[in-house]
């Protein structure tokens, strides 16, 4: 018999916390425990062992980024982190993905929305759309974001992201030299993977990828699977930040196959179309 998925509810408001609960109850999901800001989340995690973590992003004494931050130290065997905002083009979510999270979930979503979003990262899958990732990247990652003082942030994999005091991204320095001036991130990457990467991040699924590489799909999840481990990622929500981040794409490309992952009637709720 499988056991009930455990979740932890992060959230200053009360009442966000008791209809969230409310909800997940009588799909059959168990809430272990409750937070009313950052410190109180990271303790509960260590305490409870949750599977899944849903984060508001700003809470009192620490925010729902350096609550995640710490709570994912704990590498794979971290539960997932969703996180909770008003807004979908916002920084600090941005910041948190980088971290680590799984994806995000605006507050008005609906029952159905929110149970399955839940048993979605359970399974290690992302949880973002192509289209709404690639926005919320294209918006954040580099350009004028990120200028001045700055401090260093560990995701979950060891690796660094750098963030402006705001907590916005910056990009990282290009090694000079070598693989025609690639990123020294992403060196360790085959040609064949690069360009896996580079199609991933403008929002293709694998079956578009197999479609266009002309390859079977269990060959193209091979392939990002071995990006994700050489990189250190933990899902595809951070392959496509990393391609951002180092050039590998840039903001404004655009491919047509992502125009499809995306459906109207759902744009900008944080779960629209196919999980990555």
């Amino acid at each position: 018999m499988t056991e009930p998925l455990r979740v932890l509810l992060a959230d200053d408001q009360t009442l966000v916390r008791t209809g969230f609960r409310l909800i997940l109850g009588a799909d059959g999901i168990d809430v272990v425990a409750e937070a009313t800001n950052g410190t109180e989340a990271v303790e509960a995690a260590g305490r409870t062992r949750p599977d899944v973590v849903l984060m508001d992003v700003r809470m009192p004494e620490m925010d729902g980024l350096e609550a995640t931050r710490r709570i994912l130290t704990g590498g794979q065997d971290s539960p997932r982190v969703i996180i909770l905002t008003t807004f979908d083009l916002d920084r600090y979510v941005y910041a948190a993905l980088s971290a680590g999270a799984s994806g995000f979930l605006l507050k008005d979503v609906t029952p159905e929305h929110l149970t399955a979003a839940v048993r979605t990262v359970r399974t290690g899958d992302a949880l973002l759309a192509p289209a709404i990732t690639r926005r919320l990247v294209e918006r954040f990652a580099g350009g004028e974001h990120g200028r001045g003082a700055g401090d260093e942030r560990r995701n979950s994999a060891g690796g660094e992201h750098r963030f402006s005091a705001e907590g916005e991204p910056r990009h990282s320095t290009r090694r000079g030299g070598g693989s025609a001036g690639l990123h020294r991130d992403l060196v360790p990457l085959t040609p064949r993977e690069l360009e896996v990467l580079g199609l991933l991040a403008r929002g293709l699924s694998n079956a578009e990828l197999a479609a266009r590489l002309h390859l079977a799909e269990a060959t193209v999840k091979t392939h990002v699977a071995r990006i994700l481990a050489k990189l250190g990622l933990r899902d595809r929500v951070q392959a496509v930040i990393v391609a951002y981040e180092t050039g590998l794409v840039s903001a404004g490309t655009r491919d047509a196959a992502e125009q499809s992952t995306e459906p109207v009637g759902d744009r900008g709720r944080g779960v629209a179309g196919p999980a990555l």
